[in-house]
C-alpha cells in the first residue's frame, strides 16, 4: 500500500490586487520528495510556499496535511522579534538537552549562536533561521532561497546535510549547482499553473522550452483555425444563416478561448554599452597589505587586471572579498603596496546590499535622481545609454509594469529590487563592471541571460559571488580568499580552481609528486652534493619545479579537451565554449614554453 502524501493541495485559487495567482491548483507532496520550486521573480514562488506552510489562505480550496506531520518553513525575511540572540530564537523549539542541534547547524553555517539579534546582519539572521529549521528535523522542510547570503563552504554543507536528510523537502533557488545536487522532482510555476516533472533540475530547461514549444504551435493552429472560420463567417453566413448558427457560436467560443490565453512573459531587456575602450592595464595592485584591527585581510597580495578580463572573487563570508573589490576599484587605500588604476575608466557598481537604491522613494524617482541618468528638463526621461528614453518604457524593459513605476522600492521583491539596479547600471556606458553578489533572488532565466550579457561584454567585470555554476560561465581568473590574509589567484572559474588545487596541493590529491610525467624521457638532472656550475640556485630550482608544473599543465588541457569534445557545447554554452577554447590555447602555448624550458636547463645541467 503507498505511503499517505504528507500534503495535500486541491483547487487552490487566489488573487493578488485584482490578477489571479493561481485558479485550480493541485499539488501532492510524497514522503522522501526532493522538489525544486522554480519560476519567474513575481510568479508566486513564495506565495505558494507559504499556502504549503498554512501561513497564507486561499481564496477558496483546501489544504490537508497528513496527521502527525511536521512541518518547517524557512522565508526569506525571518521575525526576530523577542529574541534576544540568534541561539534563542533557534532553539524556541527545542529542548535544552537539544542544543548540540543548534551547534552543529551553527558550526557548518558558520554563525555565533550568541551573536545579539539587534546587531546581526541579515546573512546571519538568515543562517540562524536555517540552523533552526535544520535542528528542528520536520518531516517536510520549506526552504525559500536558502543559498542567499551564503558562502560557498556553508553552501556545499548545506547540499551535503539535504543529500542527507531523510526527510521530504521544496526548495527555492536561484543556484544551478545546489540545484542541480539536490533535485529529484521540479515544481514549475508559469503563468498561475504548476506543473510537476518527476526529474531533476538538469532536465528542467529542455522540459520547459519543448512545453512552451507546444504551445506555440497550438496557439498558431487556434490561430489559423479562427482566420479560417472568420472567412466563412464573412462569405458564407447570408446564405446558410439558419443552419449555421451553431458554427458561428463555436467561432465566437474558439476567440473566446484565445482571448483567455495568458502570454508568456518576455525576458529583461538586459543589455551593457562598453562605452568608449579603457587602457590594456586597468588595475594592478603590487604587494598590498590591509588589515582591521588587526585581523589580516590581505598580505603582500599582488595582481595585474588586464581590459577584458573577468575576475571572480570567492571565499567565506567577512573574509574580505568585498574590501578588495573597494581596493582594487580606489574606493578604499591599503596599508601598505601600491594600487595603480588604468587610464580611460568608466566604472559602473552593483552593490550586494543594494544601497544605491532608496527605499522610500519610487522606482520612477530612483531612475530620474540619478545624475547620470538625468535628462536636463525632462522630468520623465531617462538617458539610456547616450538616448533619451520615457522612464516608464525603459522599466517595461525590466518587467515592472506602470503601476509600479510610482511605487516605493521598499515594496518589491528582493528579484524585482536586484532588475532595478541592473536596469540603472545598464543605462550608462561603463568598461569596468563591478558586480558584488549580484546573483542573490535573480530567477534562473535572468540570471541565463545576465551571464550571456557579460560573456558579450567588451569591458572588464569584477565579481564577487557564491554560485559556482555562474562563476564557471563567467570568470576567467579566480580568486580564492584563504584566510590569514591570504589570497591565491587561479587561472578559469570555480571547476578550474577545485581541479588545479587537487593537482597543486598535496593535502589534496592523492597523485605523489613522482608519478607525475615527465615531458621528455630524459635522465633526471644529476643531484650533486654542490650546485653544479652550469646553473644558478634560481635555475636550479626553477628545473625540478618544472615537471609537476608540466604535468599540471598536461592534465588541464586533458580536462578541457574533454570539455571541448562534446559537440553540443557549443550551440548549448557558446560563452563556455569560446573561454575554454581560449584557456585550451593558452595552456598548450604555456605547456610548449615550459618543456623547452625544461629541456634546455637539462641539457646545460647535463654538460655541466
Amino acid at each position: 500500500m503507498a505511503p499517505a502524501p504528507l500534503l495535500q493541495l486541491s483547487g487552490i485559487s487566489l488573487t493578488y490586487g485584482g490578477n489571479p495567482l493561481f485558479d485550480g491548483l493541485d499539488l501532492v507532496i510524497q514522503p522522501g520528495d526532493r522538489l525544486a520550486l522554480v519560476g519567474r521573480n513575481g510568479s508566486g514562488k513564495s506565495t505558494l510556499m507559504k499556502i504549503m506552510a498554512g501561513l497564507v489562505e486561499a481564496d477558496s480550496g483546501s489544504r490537508v496535511l497528513t496527521p502527525g506531520t511536521t512541518v518547517g518553513y524557512m522565508e526569506q525575511e525571518p521575525d526576530f522579534s523577542g529574541f534576544a540572540t540568534l541561539g534563542d530564537y533557534a532553539m524556541q523549539r527545542l529542548d535544552p538537552s537539544e542544543a548540540y542541534r543548534v551547534e552543529i547547524a551553527a558550526e557548518g553555517l558558520g554563525f555565533d549562536p550568541s551573536v545579539p539579534v539587534e546587531t546581526a546582519s541579515g546573512g546571519e539572521r538568515r543562517r540562524a533561521a536555517l540552523a533552526r529549521l535544520l535542528a528542528e528535523a520536520p518531516e517536510l522542510m520549506l526552504l525559500d532561497e536558502p543559498t542567499n547570503h551564503l558562502d560557498i563552504q556553508a553552501i556545499q554543507w548545506l547540499e551535503e546535510r539535504l543529500r542527507e536528510t531523510r526527510a521530504a523537502f521544496v526548495l527555492i533557488s536561484h543556484d544551478r549547482a545546489f540545484l542541480n545536487g539536490l533535485s529529484r522532482a521540479m515544481l514549475w510555476v508559469d503563468r498561475g499553473q504548476v506543473r510537476r516533472l518527476d526529474q531533476g533540475f538538469a532536465a528542467f530547461e529542455d522540459w520547459r522550452d519543448k512545453t512552451w514549444s507546444d504551445e506555440d504551435e497550438a496557439r498558431h493552429k487556434l490561430d489559423r483555425k479562427i482566420k479560417h472560420e472568420a472567412k466563412w463567417a464573412v462569405e458564407g453566413i447570408s446564405a446558410r444563416r439558419k443552419r449555421n448558427q451553431g458554427r458561428v457560436r463555436a467561432l465566437q467560443a474558439l476567440k473566446a478561448e484565445r482571448a483567455s490565453q495568458i502570454r508568456r512573459q518576455g525576458t529583461a531587456a538586459l543589455a551593457l554599452d562598453a562605452g568608449a575602450q579603457s587602457g590594456k592595464l586597468v588595475v594592478e595592485a603590487d604587494t598590498i597589505t590591509k588589515a582591521f584591527d588587526d585581523r589580516p585581510i590581505l598580505k603582500d597580495f599582488s595582481l595585474k587586471v588586464l581590459r577584458g578580463d573577468r575576475v571572480a572573487l570567492v571565499g567565506p563570508n567577512g573574509v574580505g572579498k568585498t574590501t578588495l573589490l573597494k581596493l582594487l576599484t580606489g574606493e578604499m587605500a591599503p596599508d601598505s603596496g601600491t594600487i595603480r588604476l588604468g587610464t580611460n575608466l568608466e566604472m559602473a557598481v552593483f552593490d550586494q546590499t543594494r544601497a544605491r537604491l532608496d527605499p522610500e522613494a519610487s522606482l520612477w524617482e530612483n531612475l530620474t535622481g540619478d545624475p547620470q541618468m538625468r535628462v536636463s528638463g525632462q522630468a520623465d526621461q531617462v538617458m539610456v545609454r547616450g538616448t533619451p528614453k520615457h522612464v516608464v518604457g525603459y522599466l517595461k524593459d525590466f518587467l515592472f509594469d506602470e503601476a509600479q513605476a510610482r511605487a516605493p522600492v521598499r515594496s518589491l521583491s528582493g528579484g524585482e529590487r536586484a532588475r532595478l539596479l541592473l536596469a540603472r547600471i545598464m543605462a550608462r556606458e561603463s568598461n569596468l563592471l563591478v558586480l558584488d553578489e549580484p546573483t542573490n533572488d535573480l530567477d534562473v532565466e535572468t540570471l541565463d541571460l545576465l551571464q550571456d550579457i557579460l560573456g558579450e561584454y567588451p569591458g572588464t567585470v569584477l565579481l564577487v559571488s557564491h554560485d559556482r555554476d555562474f562563476i564557471d560561465r563567467v570568470a576567467t581568473t579566480t580568486l580564492l580568499f584563504e584566510g590569514q590574509g591570504r589570497v591565491t589567484v587561479y587561472a578559469g572559474g570555480w571547476s578550474d580552481m577545485m581541479a588545479q588545487r587537487a593537482l597543486t596541493e598535496p593535502a589534496r590529491s592523492a597523485v605523489k609528486p613522482a608519478a607525475k610525467p615527465a615531458p621528455v624521457k630524459a635522465p633526471e638532472p644529476a643531484k650533486p652534493s654542490k650546485p653544479s656550475r652550469g646553473l644558478s640556485f634560481t635555475e636550479r630550482k626553477r628545473l625540478n619545479d618544472l615537471p609537476d608544473e608540466i604535468a599540471r599543465l598536461e592534465a588541464e588541457i586533458a580536462r578541457l579537451s574533454e570539455t571541448l569534445s562534446d559537440a553540443a557545447i557549443y550551440t548549448r554554452e557558446p560563452v563556455k565554449a569560446a573561454k575554454a577554447t581560449e584557456m585550451m590555447s593558452q595552456r598548450q602555448a604555456a605547456l610548449t614554453r615550459a618543456e623547452e624550458e625544461w629541456l634546455e636547463l637539462a641539457e646545460r645541467d647535463q654538460d655541466a
